[in-house]
């Protein structure tokens, strides 16, 4: 393992902000792993982090291919998030809409560059990527329809879903945009959790990762199978708003099966704790996302289902 600063970021009032990089093998540039580039990525970045511990192991075993090379990246935007911050914490810009980076530029957007320009050239990029809306997920992976895409590469991660994105205009600034522009074949990979530590979700994640890059030939330990991915297009999976605000109680879990109009959450007064809404499906599906924090809001996506 060869672990080196791939960019330093120089600060008048804190210690320099290093972005360091872990690579595994040597050779053609096989795989780059991507870990937290916001603030509240904690999940993220341990997913990295066990990943990095495995690959330490496999390469003293001999077990990455010969010729290959492996990068993980498992944090770039570490002075957010040791403040408790998701965006860069003196102008609250998002480094992912700053792709592909400007090296005179704002201060993300040369992050951005920095980091870009080190991870161009990989055959194959996997970010760690989390949702902007506070609550759990399905683990799964994803890809954006940019023209570029090979959909069928999905299965290789043995992910119980891999679903397809449309992107919208804001998305072509993002890492895995940007990397599909530039020959990479790029994929997100979401591990259930972001500001907290869900070790098990994370064990999935790993392993998806682990398990795509033994069907691509780049590490060479046998992974055990995992699902037959069911790849879905993103337009298939609906949303549930909430139509009040008060305190929420989910009914449900990631991963249930929920059937026409059952009752999958409620919303109470905060003060005197009557019923003020019951949520319910408008249609059969997977749960795959539900809303987590206490309190909610009129209008909020509370759940996301995967219709059948």
């Amino acid at each position: 393992m060869t672990k080196e600063i791939i960019y330093t970021l120089r600060s008048p009032y804190r210690e320099n902000l290093d972005v360091t990089a872990f690579r595994f093998g040597k050779g053609r540039k096989a795989a780059a792993i991507v870990g937290a580039l916001r603030g509240n990525e904690i999940q993220q970045m341990y997913v990295c982090s066990q990943l990095i511990r495995e690959l330490k192991k496999l390469e003293e075993k001999g077990q990455i291919s010969l010729d290959m090379e492996i990068t993980v990246i498992p944090c770039v935007n570490y002075y957010s998030m040791n403040i408790g911050k998701r965006f860069w914490t003196m102008d609250n810009t998002d480094i992912n809409r700053m792709f592909p980076g400007y090296d005179m530029g704002e201060t993300t957007q040369r992050i951005a560059d920095g980091v870009f320009s080190y991870l161009q050239g990989y055959e194959y990029g996997i970010q760690l990527a989390s949702f902007y809306q506070p609550g759990n997920f399905l683990a799964h992976v994803k890809m954006m329809e940019t023209g570029f895409t090979d959909k069928e590469l999905m299965k290789l991660f043995g992910m119980e879903y891999g679903i397809v994105r449309e992107p919208r205009p804001y998305d072509t600034t993002t890492l895995n945009y940007n990397w599909q522009v530039w020959e990479t074949k790029a994929f997100s990979v979401y591990a259930s959790a972001t500001g907290s530590i869900d070790k098990r979700s994370a064990g999935i994640a790993m392993e998806a990762i682990l398990r795509f890059l033994y069907n691509t030939g780049v590490i060479t330990r046998k992974i055990r199978s995992g699902y037959l991915t069911e790849i879905i297009p993103e337009a298939n999976i609906a949303q549930i708003h909430s139509d009040a605000a008060g305190i929420f109680v989910s009914s449900v879990s990631i991963g249930d099966h929920v059937n026409e109009n059952d009752v999958i959450g409620k919303i109470t007064d905060p003060l005197d704790g009557e019923t003020i809404s019951l949520i319910r499906t408008n249609f059969s599906g997977i749960v795959y996302f539900e809303y987590n924090a206490s309190l909610i809001n009129e209008n909020t996506v509370c759940f996301k289902i995967i219709r059948e």
